[in-house]
This record gives C-alpha cells, structure tokens and sequence, in this order.
C-alpha cells in the first residue's frame, strides 16, 4: 500500500526533528523535477516561435515582433538561470545538503523552501547578503 505524497500543509505541520527527513526530500524532488520541466517545455516553445519567420513588410510590425522576442529572450535568460539553480538543487538532494544553508549550515526552513525551492541560504544569510551588496556593490 502507497502512501500519499505529502502536501504543503503536511510539511507545515511536521516537527522540527522530522526535518529534511526522506518524506519531505521526496516532496521538494517533486517540486523541483516538476518545475525543470516546466522551464525546459517553456524553452522548447521558445526556440519554435522564434524559428518561425514572419515577414513583415511594415516597419512598425516588424519593430513589436522584435521588441517581443528580445522580451521573450530576456525572460528566458531568467528562466535558464533558474534551471541551472533546480538542477543544483536537485544535486544537494542527492548529496543530502539540501534545507541546509551553505552559509550557516542552519535549516533553511521548510516555509522558505515552499516559498523558493532552489533556496540555499537562509533568509537571515540572504538579508545579509543582500546588504553587503548594496552597501558594497557586487
């Protein structure tokens, strides 16, 4: 018999020594196999509409399909940066770093995680790190 995976609510309710136990890893795998391939369809739609040559013999068309592909470009950028952190996360699950802050070695949290599946930092080391660039630049 098959237990039902576990949903945001179950995750919520755990303690905190059940923390990043095989029950919840399973669950954030799923999260994250999941949003890998919504990114990678999404790049496979890309690349056909951009193949698709549209000619347009009116200036000002032409100009709004330039100016939406270079949009579509820049979102996946976005996205392909994206992928590249889930595919890191993902390797964490496996080497067991995953929910544990790269900076503090604390428990990233589980409501975090929700939030921001490729978090690898906990939301006091991010603060600070995002401060230290404000303050300091890159």
């Amino acid at each position: 018999m098959s237990k039902k995976p576990l949903t945001e609510a179950d995750l919520l309710k755990m303690s905190e020594k059940d923390y990043m136990n095989a029950a919840q890893l399973e669950f954030f795998k799923t999260k994250l196999l999941a949003l890998k391939a919504d990114l990678l369809m999404h790049a496979n739609e890309t690349t056909e509409h951009l193949r698709e040559n549209v000619l347009v013999p009116d200036p000002a068309d032409r100009a709004t399909i330039e100016e939406e592909h270079a949009l579509e470009l820049r979102t996946r950028d976005r996205e392909r940066k994206l992928l590249k952190k889930v595919e890191q996360s993902l390797l964490s699950i496996e080497s067991g770093e995953y929910g544990w802050c790269e900076e503090t070695g604390e428990p990233i949290g589980i409501p975090r995680l929700l939030a921001r599946p490729t978090a690898n930092l906990s939301l006091e080391a991010q603060e600070r790190r995002e401060l230290r660039q404000k303050l300091f630049g890159n």
